[in-house]
């Protein structure tokens, strides 16, 4: 009988599908420690984002077959690793990518409007800030999209719609109704930035002080891609020196923020807890997927299309 691994607590309907399949069996290390388990026949891995899966975890499994993420970013997997020894990388491509895009254009309109202090001080009783109210519609302006996959094109139609002008900068020229420019355009020309692209060593720290100094005065940053792409220092002293508008993220490096961040208490930065995915319908989605993906692959049936990452790599090699 095989074995899964399950590194972090799943949704529900997932655990579920997990408990009643009668050829596997379950084993949880939520604290990620594995020397305890009983090693032999573990064939599946299954975590989120926390799980570090690294060359050092994958060698104590020596028949892991499959690591599983209930999710769409690898940065937690040694996907190089996992490649040279056969063992396959799921995920679930675009499964979180309206709500992304939905959280994405939240962040835009509530740093745009002045929204969480407009909230705030109602809250406070203090109806009379309204005077003090400074804000300004997105309407006309120009949106700056950094990658531009399933998650950038739906934030450019939602925020097209809402009248704005879309520039993009992506790997790939896409065949799409908006301007395709250099990085550093796109950074020049950007009322608005959103960033929606993958960690990668050649993303990290990719907004610096030196790519900051190309955007306007006046420029806001959305971040709901992953916190180390954001050189968050540097956009610290754009922000108390006057040289950035403001920034609105749902991810940070560290995660959780270390306590007492200046950053995060500066008036013009909002920042959630990296919750973008975790709507019940999306939540529910990526882990019901993941499970499902990783059965069918252990009893020899077709995964969903797509959500194999190295496959192309696995052929090749």
């Amino acid at each position: 009988m095989s074995k899964i691994v399950l590194l972090e607590t799943l949704a529900e309907p997932a655990m579920a599908i997990l408990q009643k399949a009668g050829d596997v069996e379950l084993l949880t290390a939520y604290d990620f420690n594995i020397e305890s388990l009983d090693k032999q026949n573990v064939e599946a891995v299954i975590t989120r984002g926390k799980g570090q899966i690294t060359p050092e975890f994958m060698d104590q499994l020596p028949q892991l077959k499959m690591v599983a993420r209930a999710g769409v970013g690898l940065d937690n997997v040694d996907i190089n690793y996992a490649t040279q020894k056969g063992i396959k990388v799921l995920n679930n491509p675009g499964v979180n990518s309206q709500t992304v895009a939905e959280h994405a254009i939240s962040l835009m309109l509530m740093l745009q409007r002045n929204m969480f202090q407009a909230v705030s001080k109602v809250k406070e009783g203090n109806w009379s800030w309204r005077n003090e109210f400074s804000g300004d519609e997105i309407y006309g302006k120009t949106l700056g999209v950094l990658g531009m996959g399933t998650i950038g094109q739906k934030v450019a139609k939602i925020a097209e719609a809402m009248g704005m002008k879309i520039i993009y900068s992506d790997p790939v020229k896409h065949y799409l109704p908006y301007t395709y420019a250099s990085l550093e355009d796109v950074l020049k020309e950007a009322d608005i930035l959103t960033l929606h692209v993958p960690l990668f060593d050649e993303t990290r720290n990719l907004i610096n002080e030196k790519t900051l100094s190309l955007m306007k005065k006046t420029a806001l940053i959305i971040n709901t891609a992953r916190g180390p792409i954001i050189d968050e220092k540097a956009v610290y002293e754009a922000l108390v020196n006057q040289k950035l508008g403001g920034f609105a993220a749902d991810v940070t490096n560290p995660e959780p923020p270390l306590e007492g961040s200046p950053f995060i208490g500066l008036p013009n930065v909002l920042i959630t807890a990296h919750l973008a995915s975790l709507t019940d319908r999306t939540y529910h989605k990526m882990c019901v997927d993941a499970v499902q993906n990783v059965l069918a692959l252990l009893r020899n049936e077709e995964p969903q299309e797509g959500c194999i990452f190295n496959k192309l790599q696995l052929t090749n090699a």
